[in-house]
């Protein structure tokens, strides 16, 4: 299965530069957040393949102009062929707003997902947008990761997180690839596109 991620900042490559071939050959559109809703929209509307997203924490307008064509997974499992998606957006909160939470907030979202996840085994790849704790997160409250991201991947050793929030453009030490035990770690910035089967991520993906 080949997957495009996306987070941060719509690609010129997919929006200003577009050819459908570009996304020929692609399975599996993943959204980490903070993307216009006209972009994903824009996406959903050259390809056949599912455009799941979560929200990040500048996606207020998502309220009122939800992307068209395209799959909201918050709180949820998604399964696509097969694979067990888990979504959950947001950010650590560091001002009033929407889509912003404290890390006790955070994990009574996935206390609630008890039920879900026990039916469905587990799950195979975590969305969110932010990541999770001292794993490609920043210092800065806005930009710390989540702990229970750690526990979920833990107890359910997913294949993949991906997740968005932090640039790639930050600085040289953002990392587009990582692994946490057993799982593949991606930062959706901007676009990636990688095969789910891949085992040799490291060296495809390695800046």
């Amino acid at each position: 299965m080949r997957i495009l991620a996306i987070a941060d900042e719509e690609s010129k490559y997919l929006w200003d530069y577009f050819q459908k071939e570009k996304l020929e050959g692609i399975d599996l559109i993943l959204s980490s957040g903070d993307l216009n809703p006209n972009y994903l929209s824009f996406l959903a509307t050259f390809t056949t393949a599912p455009v799941l997203y979560v929200r990040g924490n500048h996606d207020d307008k998502y309220e009122k102009t939800p992307p068209d064509g395209c799959i909201c997974i918050e709180d949820q499992i998604y399964v696509h062929e097969g694979v067990r998606i888990l979504g959950l957006g947001g950010s650590m909160r560091y001002r009033p707003g929407i889509n912003q939470y404290t890390e006790k907030e955070m994990k009574k979202r996935v206390k609630k997902l008890w039920f879900p996840l026990l039916y469905r085994g587990g799950f195979d790849i975590l969305l969110t947008h932010s990541p999770a704790y001292q794993l490609n997160d920043g210092l800065d409250l806005p930009h710390q990761g989540f702990q229970v991201f750690n526990t979920l991947m833990d107890k359910y050793h997913p294949r993949f997180f991906i997740h968005g929030h932090v640039h790639m453009s930050y600085g040289r030490n953002q990392k587009r690839y990582d692994q946490y035990n057993q799982t593949h770690v991606i930062n959706a910035y901007d676009r990636c596109v990688f095969d789910y089967e891949d085992d040799n991520l490291r060296e495809h993906l390695k800046r």
